[in-house]
C-alpha cells in the first residue's frame, strides 16, 4: 500500500512536467530572446543574474520551509491519508505550480516587480497599499510562525518522535544537534557566497568542497551538540534565547547582499532536501518491497474534526504550501524574478520547484502512513523525522540516526524560509511606506518587519477555548487561509494581466476562482467560530484579513473587467 502512493506519486508529477508545463510555458509566451531584469537592471545586491542550478536551489529552499510537511501531517492525521494525497496530487500540477510558473513570468515581464505592483495598473491607489499591507501581514505570520517552530527545533527536547524506540529517545535527550549543525552551515554559506562570487571559483568545484562540507556539519553536529548546560535561558527558557539569536539572524539575511548569504544558504540547503527526498524515497520504497513497514494509518477518518472542523475548506488550507502556497508568488516576484538568467529557465525554477515540493509532501503524508493510529503525540515536524528514520531503516541505519538527520534537514528548510521571508517583508515595506533604496533604509525596514514577531514569539497565547498555546500552533489556522488567500489573489492578477495580453487564461482563472472560493470561506468560519466562543485574538485576526481581502478582491475583479489589451 506504501509504495502505491509513492510510485504514482513521482511518474504524475514526471509527467506533468513534461507535458503540462511545457504547455503552461507556450501559454505564457516564454520566450528567451526578451533580456530578463536579472540582466537589464544588474545592481549585484537583488538583481544578480544566476546558473539556473544554483537559482533552483535558493528558489526551492525558500519556498519549501516545513510547510509541505507540517501541513500534509496535520491534515492527514486529521483526516486521514487518501485525502491529503489526492490534493497534493491534484493541487500542485494545477493550481500550485500554475500559479508559481505564471506568477514569476509576470514579474519577470514587469521588470522583476512584486505582484502588488503588478495589480497597480487594475486597481485604485488605496486598495494597492490594502494588499501591500494584506501580503505584509502574511509575510508577517510566516515569520511568526516559522521562528517559533525554529526555535523549538534547537532547544533541547526530550522526545524527537513519540513513537520511536525509549533508548532512541534518551539518546538525544540532551539535544543541540540540530543547533550545532544549523551554526556551521551558515559560516560554511558565508565562506561559500564569498568562494563563488568574490574569489571567482568556479561553482562546479565550489560546490563539489562546500556540500561535503555541510553533510560533515550534519555530522559534527550529532557529535558534538550544543547541550542544555551550554545554552543560556531568557525568561526562564532557552527556546527565548533562540528567538533572540534568531531574529537577529533575520534582520543579518534581511540586509546583506542576497549573494553572500541568502542565495548561497538556500543553494546548499537545497543539497540537505535533495537527501531528505531520495532518502525517503529509496527508504519508503524499499520497506514497502520488504513488507518491513506498512500502512497502519486509516487512508479516511472522517469528514468533520473537531478542531480544523469540515473536510471543505479545512483539508486544502491545512495542507497549505504541500499543494498550493501565496507565499511561493512572493517569493517568485521578489527575488526569483531578479536573479532568472533567462525566461525559458523559469519552467524548471517555478513549475519545477512546486512539483518537487509535492513530493516532500507525499513523503510527509507517508510518515503518517506507517504510524500506529494509537501513537503518541509530538509536532508534525517530529513525525515527519520519526516517519524518516523509521523508513531508513531497511538500509541498516538505526532510526535515530536518521531521525536526528531529518530534523536537522527541516530545520534547514525552516531557516531559509525565515531569512527569505524577512527580505521579501522588507521590500513590501520599503514599496509601502515609499523608502528609497539604500543600506539605511533595507536596515531600518528589517526591523520594522521583525517588531510584531519580536512581540509575539516569547510567549504563548490563547488558541480555541481560550488554552494557551504557541504561537505557531494557535495562528496556523489563519496562517494557511490567508496564505492560499494570497495564492487567490495572485492568480487574479496574472489573469488579468494575461487577459490584458489576449492570451489563453483559462487555466489561471479555473484554480483562482476554486481558491477564492475554498479560502473566504475558510476565514469566513475562523472569524465566526473563535469571536463566537473560540480565540478572539485568531476570531480578529481573521476578520481584518477577511475585511482587507474582500477590498481588494471586489477592487481587483472590476480592474480585470476593465483591463485593455497591451503589449507587456
Amino acid at each position: 500500500m506504501i509504495l502505491a502512493p509513492l510510485a504514482l506519486g513521482v511518474l504524475w508529477f514526471a509527467l506533468a512536467y513534461r507535458f503540462y508545463g511545457r504547455r503552461i510555458g507556450g501559454w505564457l509566451g516564454v520566450d528567451d530572446r526578451r533580456a530578463p531584469p536579472a540582466v537589464t537592471q544588474s545592481d549585484g545586491v537583488d538583481y544578480v543574474a544566476t546558473r539556473p542550478l544554483v537559482l533552483f536551489g535558493h528558489h526551492f529552499s525558500s519556498i519549501a520551509g516545513a510547510g509541505p510537511i507540517v501541513g500534509p501531517v496535520i491534515a492527514a492525521t486529521a483526516f486521514g491519508w487518501l485525502p491529503a494525497l489526492a490534493w497534493i496530487l491534484v493541487g500542485a500540477v494545477f493550481v500550485g505550480g500554475v500559479h508559481d510558473f505564471s506568477s514569476l513570468i509576470a514579474s519577470v515581464r514587469h521588470g522583476a516587480r512584486s505582484i502588488a505592483e503588478i495589480s497597480r495598473r487594475l486597481i485604485h491607489p488605496a486598495t494597492y497599499r490594502a494588499l501591500l499591507l494584506f501580503i505584509l501581514l502574511t509575510m508577517v505570520y510566516v515569520i511568526v510562525v516559522f521562528l517559533d517552530l525554529t526555535a523549538s527545533s534547537f532547544a533541547p527536547v526530550a522526545s524527537l518522535a513519540a513513537d520511536l524506540p525509549e533508548d532512541t529517545r534518551l539518546t538525544i535527550r540532551e539535544g543541540g544537534a540540530v543547533a550545532t549543525a544549523s551554526l556551521l552551515y551558515i559560516g560554511l554559506a558565508l565562506l561559500f557566497g564569498l568562494a563563488v562570487y568574490r574569489w571567482r571559483m568556479r561553482i562546479g568545484p565550489a560546490t563539489l568542497v562546500f556540500v561535503p562540507l555541510v553533510f560533515a556539519a550534519v555530522a559534527a553536529g550529532h557529535r558534538w551538540p550544543l547541550t542544555i548546560e551550554m545554552i543560556p535561558s531568557i525568561a526562564g527558557s532557552q527556546k527565548n534565547f533562540w528567538n533572540v539569536v534568531l531574529l537577529f539572524y533575520c534582520w543579518a539575511a534581511s540586509v546583506l547582499p542576497v549573494w553572500l548569504l541568502l542565495q548561497p544558504r538556500d543553494y546548499l540547503a537545497s543539497f540537505l532536501l535533495y537527501a531528505c527526498l531520495l532518502g525517503g524515497l529509496a527508504g519508503f520504497g524499499a520497506s514497502a518491497l520488504t513488507g518491513s513497514l506498512t500502512a497502519q494509518y486509516p487512508a479516511f477518518r472522517g469528514w468533520t474534526h473537531p478542531e480544523l472542523g469540515f473536510i471543505f475548506p479545512a483539508l486544502f488550507v491545512t495542507i497549505a504550501c504541500g499543494a498550493v502556497s501565496g507565499f511561493h508568488s512572493i517569493v517568485a516576484s521578489g527575488t526569483t524574478a531578479k536573479q532568472l538568467d533567462r525566461e525559458s529557465s523559469a519552467r524548471s525554477v517555478g513549475y519545477g520547484a512546486m512539483l518537487v515540493e509535492g513530493v516532500l509532501a507525499i513523503i510527509a503524508v507517508l510518515a503518517v502512513m506507517v504510524r500506529a493510529p494509537e501513537a503518541g503525540g509530538g509536532t508534525p515536524v517530529q513525525v515527519f523525522a520519526g516517519g524518516l528514520g523509521r523508513a531508513l531503516e531497511v538500509f541498516g541505519l538505526p532510526p535515530v540516526y536518521a531521525a536526528i538527520f531529518g530534523m536537522l534537514a527541516v530545520s534547514t528548510f525552516l531557516l531559509t524560509t525565515l531569512d527569505t521571508c524577512t527580505r521579501l517583508a522588507r521590500l513590501l515595506l520599503q514599496e509601502l511606506v515609499g523608502a528609497p533604496p539604500g543600506a539605511a533604509a533595507r536596515t531600518l525596514a528589517s526591523l520594522g518587519v521583525l517588531l510584531l514577531p519580536a512581540a509575539t514569539v516569547f510567549g504563548e497565547i490563547p488558541g480555541p477555548g481560550g488554552v494557551r498555546m504557541p504561537v505557531w500552533k494557535a495562528i496556523w489556522p489563519v496562517f494557511g487561509a490567508s496564505n492560499q488567500l494570497l495564492a487567490a489573489l495572485a492568480l487574479l492578477v496574472v489573469f488579468g494581466w494575461l487577459r490584458s495580453r489576449l492570451r489563453p487564461a483559462a487555466y489561471v482563472g479555473v484554480p483562482m476562482a476554486f481558491m477564492l472560493a475554498t479560502t473566504l470561506t475558510a476565514l469566513a468560519k475562523l472569524a465566526w467560530r473563535n469571536l463566537a466562543g473560540g480565540s478572539a485574538f485568531v476570531g480578529a485576526l481573521a476578520a481584518v484579513l477577511l475585511a482587507l481581502a474582500l477590498w481588494v478582491l471586489v477592487d481587483l475583479l472590476g480592474g480585470v473587467r476593465r483591463a485593455r489589451p497591451d503589449g507587456v
